[in-house]
Order: C-alpha cells, then structure tokens, then sequence
C-alpha cells in the first residue's frame, strides 16, 4: 500500500506540473504587457519593473523564466488583483470557504437523498414507483443547471418570498469571520443574534445547494440503483436471505456498503462537472465563492485573478480526484487484489 500511495502522490505532482506548464504558456499569451499579466500592476515603477524581471527572469529563456514563475507560485505569490489592488493570494483565501460550504452541503443533500431513492428503486415491486423515480432523475440531469437557478430563484424567492436569492447572510447581521464557513461561524459567535443569524444563513443556502445538488442527486440514484440490482443476484446476498436474514438487514449490511463503492468512484469522476456547476450557482445566486470571482476575473480581464481561480480549482480537483482514487481502493477488496498482484 505504501509504494501505492506513492505512486499517487508521484501522479499528483506529474499533473500539477503538467499544470503548471500550461498556465505558463497561457500567461505568456495574454493580450496585455507580460509583466502586468504577470503581477497585476498597471504602472510599476522602476524599481517594480527591476523586481518583476529580476523575480521573473524575464532577461532570460522560457525554460529559466518558467522555473521562475514556478518558484514565484508555490511560494504563494500569486500576484496583485488588477481591480482591488488587493493580493490574489489573500482574495483566494476569502472565497475558497464559502464554495466548500456550499460543495458540502449540495453533496450531503445529494448522498442522503439519493442513496435511499436508489436502493427504494432496485428493491420497489412496483413499476409505477421504479418509473417515478427513474423519470425524474432523469429530468433532473437533463435540466441545465442555470435554468433550474434562475426557475428556483423566480418560483421560491420572487413570486412566493419563502427564501432568499443572493448572498450568504442578511446585511443586518454582523458576524466576525473566523473559519470562513458561515454557518459555522454563525455558531461560534458570541453575538446575542447567532441564533437568527445561523437560521438566516441556513436560509440563504438552501437555493443554491439544491440547485448543484440535483446533478449529483440523479448520478447517485441511479447508480446505487444499477449496483444493487447487480450485488442482489450474488450468491453471498442469496445465502444470506437464505438462512432467514430479513431483507432490510440484508440490505444494509451486505449489499449497500458494496453499492456505495461505485458511488464513491463516479462521484470522483463528476468532480470536474461538479466545479463548473458550482461556478455556474455561485453566479446566479451571488454566493461569494471561488466561482463567482473568478467569473467576475473574467469579466474585468484581471489575469492574475484568473490564473490564480484556475489554479485553485484544478488543483483542488486534482487533489480530490486522487484522495477518492485512494480511498477506493482501500474500501475494495477487488482493487486491494490487482493492487498486491501488481508489488
């Protein structure tokens, strides 16, 4: 498992660097002077220009520039936004705890819903329920997310004023930020109106986490569905039932904890969808994420915003992608088997 382990952790380096290159040639392509691509400045001095060149070895080849511009990133340099004139590095620190609040709340909803309509759909008798529930997951993935925002927001916070639309708490409200998350923060503030304000908060985050929440919500029903009908036809489910278990025991301690293993797998290859989407959410409903500054980046032509966002999210991803990778093989007995055959 350790030489595993180190393989992965070998791909998650090959890849960030593989990164890395790219946003190099990307920056380098930029439309704008390459120093201001680079920092963010708009008019440096003349000392400024003798750091950047010097910091950025801009008076030599592309192969020691790009060694420079990799050393200037990892030491977490990631320039000055052009439109606050405030440190990247700094704004990213801001918006990365509100898109993982909102990330983990739409995949908790997804999990919790959609495991037990997967497994109702493989174990129902009746088609009309089977038929329901495949028809509307099947809606729910069709439905592009930006129309099922914008259809939320107009039904439940326009015409019928249940839920707010925008932001993440109440402006009356003033709570000192301490992890980022603000229903956690909401928590851990001495406030005399910390309880009106986590009941606010948990109000303004129902909108967007069941918008990013549909996608996954219908990706886990149907395969939970599609792996329970397989593992109920294996030979350990029918000698179990066989010496009287009842069904839901049967269930719950034998098939679901294989079913969730496939789960687990293709949840990891959505986390690229699952990032755009929370983008595309974080927009509608002014969530002050990762998603929404980076698309504002966009919008302003701040390339130091975009290159950090972009830098963020991938390795973000790439991150994710390899922990899930690892964390199912260590819950598979079948990829344990291949993993020691291949040592």
């Amino acid at each position: 498992m350790a030489s595993y382990l180190i393989r992965r952790l070998n791909l998650f380096l090959a890849t960030s660097f593989v990164l890395f290159v790219v946003l190099f040639i990307v920056t380098s392509q930029f439309p704008v002077e390459k120093r201001f691509a680079l920092t963010g400045l708009h008019s440096p001095t003349a000392e400024q220009i003798e750091q950047i060149d010097r910091d950025y070895r801009l008076d030599d080849g592309q192969m020691l520039q790009f060694f420079a511009y990799l050393k200037q990133r990892l030491s977490g340099n990631l320039g000055i936004s052009a439109t606050s004139q405030r440190p990247v590095a700094e704004e990213l620190a801001a918006v990365l705890p509100p898109s993982f609040e909102l990330a983990a709340v739409s995949a908790l909803l997804a999990l919790t819903l959609g495991i037990p309509l997967g497994v109702l759909a493989s174990l129902s008798k009746h088609k009309i329920t089977q038929h329901t529930i495949m028809a509307i997951t099947l809606t729910g993935y069709s439905i592009p997310v930006f129309w099922l925002g914008l259809t939320f927001s107009l039904w439940f916070g326009v015409q019928l004023g249940w839920l707010p639309i925008s932001g993440q708490l109440n402006l009356l409200y003033e709570i000192e930020p301490v992890t980022g998350i603000i229903l956690i923060d909401t928590l851990l503030s001495d406030s005399p109106y910390s309880g009106s304000a986590f009941i606010d908060a948990l109000l303004h985050i129902i909108l967007p986490a069941i918008t990013l929440a549909v996608l996954p919500f219908t990706v886990v029903v149907r395969i939970t569905r599609a792996a329970i009908i397989t593992i109920m036809d294996q030979t350990y489910i029918k000698a179990a039932e066989a010496r009287g278990l009842h069904t839901s025991r049967v269930v719950l301690r034998h098939a679901l904890p294989n079913a969730l293993i496939p789960v687990l797998k293709n949840l990891g290859l959505m986390l690229g969808s699952f990032a755009s989407y929370t983008m595309v959410v974080e927009v509608i409903f002014a969530w002050p994420g990762v998603g929404a500054w980076l698309v504002s980046g966009i919008y302003q032509r701040d390339y130091t915003v975009i290159q950090g966002g972009v830098l963020a999210v991938a390795l973000i991803i790439i991150f994710i992608s390899i922990m899930i990778e690892v964390m199912h093989t260590a819950i598979n007995p079948l990829s344990r088997k291949e993993l020691y055959a291949t040592n």
